[in-house]
């Protein structure tokens, strides 16, 4: 992987080199191998590269790279998994090639091809093609958005970047809060959608592409839709065609992941989906370096701890692991670093796993490492998707009845894991239709969040809600789509990118190191799409056919574990280890100063979680994330 950036300026902006170069050492660190700047004084472009060498490591591969008439140049972060096969193709077609790498694949297909390229790959990546002969600048992102890119329309021209902390230097003034963006992280712990938290820095979405033109954007358009957009009918996958689909589709995703020039490891947690790619994995390298987390003094009451069943993988398999062992006390004190690196305030401590293990990783010499994120978001594995199939049993009841079991669940003791989760599943039954779909992402209810604005901030928000972006998603998918269905893609299209690949890209580019999702494979993807809704959730059982997939691969114990996310002990944490913390960020005065939230609203539930009335420690993570990512990237 690495890190790209540049510009395309307007009549008022000025050609400044300093920009390029500034931009280049807050990416530094996810290429840390190379680097290069272009610049077109005449169009007013300018493009930057910092590489971490994967794939041909010779100077071949150095970006931007150009074409032989210079006139065609490319940043490229990511990896093109089937550019062996575009290669050959364009061989044939009498292409020559200098190098080995994707990045020159990329390149000549653009060349031979234009933007109908796109629909060619497969593979993740964010890159910028400024094409001299048309003085337009191409940006795409892959299709389910593993790889981020950022963007900033100014009037002096039109910036863009890996990471939102690149582009900070450049919008000096124009740096105003998005309170929207602010609303969505409290109500989720991420934002779906364009929206970062500030107003004049977005995101390019998942599958999306933007052609710029004299640091103007001349168009957008969604070159990739999820499968349940497409209003196509599925497939009849036979439960035999399934077992054989999902095998053969997992295991050439990762051969294909497999390649590179650097050595590969993989995360390995002990849960299905880690100990499933690492077990094919190990078939193509039989010495392949695995990586698991030891919390020690940590786990979250209620979890099942995840290090047992890893060691059971690794031995069963007979392969080395390599055991993170970090204190819960350190990590929560890492979290201030964990704000700073993600850029935007999500309040999710299973970021720093990622963290400790690619740093490992680093330590060892790997560069690149496979993850199991994703299966759940194909295969269905979350409680939700649980909870989601099983509303038929409570459907029925009049409306009366279930608002006041939704005014009953908000009395439930919530220091019990138990009742917390009858509550959460209470949360939203009282909705209909798509809000209650989208209200099984939410952590906190909606009146206990606007309790905790200021004046200033409820005003600002006017009126807005925090699941519009989603029901405008919700809208264009086909209403013959199952509600699973409908879940899955709002996973795939938000939860993922804006959350969990979000993490794991901006955690382990730090250290350095690639990690590659195989669960995520485009061919792999779509096959799954196809599979009916009873064989992915069946009964209690998420992932039904991929646990059927993997028998005889796995042992039944690991197949077969309870399902855990990982268990960092938050609630434990907001009582004790990060008490401190807490009462220095969210102090009334500091509260006071910034003007975003009540002091008083915030004290007060701060008490009740202390006294088990609510169950509101990721609010107050989530509290904590937003003014500690004001102070580092804010003015005053």
């Amino acid at each position: 992987m690495c890190g790209i950036g540049g510009y395309s300026l307007s009549s008022e902006g000025n050609l400044n080199i300093e920009i390029l170069k500034k931009i280049s050492t807050k990416i530094s660190h996810r290429g840390p191998d190379d680097n290069g700047i272009y610049q077109d004084s005449k169009s007013k472009i300018g493009l930057v590269h910092t590489r971490l060498s994967i794939q041909d490591l010779s100077p071949n591969g150095h970006q931007p790279m150009l074409n032989e008439n210079s006139d065609i140049i490319l940043i490229f972060n990511g990896e093109i998994y089937n550019f062996k096969e575009l290669r050959d193709e364009l061989i044939k077609k009498g292409i020559k090639f200098k190098g080995n790498s994707d990045t020159e694949v990329l390149l000549k297909l653009y060349t031979l091809e234009g933007t109908n390229m796109l629909s060619r790959l497969n593979g993740i990546f964010a890159f910028a093609i400024w094409d001299m002969r048309d003085q337009k600048l191409f940006l795409a992102r892959d299709n389910f958005g593993v790889k981020p890119l950022y963007y900033s329309l100014l009037d002096k021209g039109f910036f863009f970047a890996s990471e939102l902390k690149a582009l900070t230097p450049i919008i000096n003034d124009d740096n105003e809060l998005n309170y929207n963006a602010l609303q969505s992280y409290l109500t989720f712990l991420w934002c779906p959608g364009r929206d970062t938290p500030i107003k004049s820095v977005s995101k390019l979405l998942p599958g999306e592409a933007m052609i710029v033109q004299k640091g103007k954007v001349k168009n957008c358009w969604k070159w990739y839709q999820p499968p349940v957009l497409k209003n196509q009918s599925k497939k009849l996958i036979t439960y035999e065609n399934a077992i054989l689909g999902v095998r053969k589709h997992l295991s050439t995703a990762i051969h294909r992941q497999m390649i590179a020039d650097v050595p590969v490891g993989a995360f390995l947690s002990g849960g299905l989906d880690s100990s499933a790619i690492v077990s094919l994995a190990s078939k193509i390298d039989k010495d392949i370096s695995c990586f698991t987390i030891d919390l020690i003094g940590g786990q979250e009451k209620g979890n099942v701890e995840d290090l047992p069943y890893a060691k059971k993988v690794a031995k069963y398999l007979n392969i080395k692991l390599n055991v993170v062992e970090v204190d819960s006390k350190k990590m929560a004190g890492d979290i201030e670093d964990m704000v700073e690196i993600l850029d935007e305030p999500l309040a999710d401590p299973a970021a720093l796993n990622v963290y400790y293990i690619t740093k490992m990783a680093k330590e060892q010499g790997i560069k690149v490492l496979l993850a199991g994120t994703g299966g759940d978001d194909i295969f269905s594995g979350y409680r939700r998707h649980h909870a989601l199939m099983r509303e038929e049993l409570w459907n029925w009841l009049p409306r009366k009845l279930k608002f006041k079991l939704y005014n009953l669940s908000s009395k439930l003791n919530q220091k019990n894991p138990i009742t917390r989760r009858v509550t959460k599943l209470l949360s939203g039954i009282h909705l209909e239709g798509d809000a209650r779909l989208i209200n099984y992402f939410r952590w906190s209810r909606r009146e206990d969040i606007n309790k905790l604005y200021s004046k200033e901030f409820r005003s600002a928000l006017n009126l807005s809600n925090a699941d519009k972006t989603m029901l405008e998603f919700l809208k264009d998918v086909p209403s013959n789509a199952s509600q699973l269905d409908r879940m899955l893609a709002l996973e795939q299209q938000y939860f993922l990118a804006d959350h969990n690949l979000l993490y794991t890209d901006k955690m382990s580019m730090i250290n350095g190191i690639e990690v590659r999702v195989p669960f995520l494979d485009l061919d792999l993807v779509e096959f799954v799409y196809d599979i009916p809704d009873h064989f992915k959730q069946k009964g209690n059982q998420g992932k039904w056919i991929l646990k059927k997939a993997l028998k005889g691969i796995l042992p039944n114990e690991i197949i077969n574990r309870p399902k855990s996310g990982f268990g960092a002990p938050l609630r434990k944490w907001i009582r004790a280890d990060l008490r401190e913390l807490l009462g220095d960020i969210l102090s009334f005065d500091s509260l006071k100063k910034r003007g975003l939230f009540d002091p008083n609203a915030v004290h007060k539930l701060i008490k009740d979680n202390d006294d088990g009335k609510v169950d509101a420690s990721y609010t107050l993570l989530s509290l904590l994330c937003i003014e500690i990512w004001c102070r580092n990237f804010i003015k005053n």
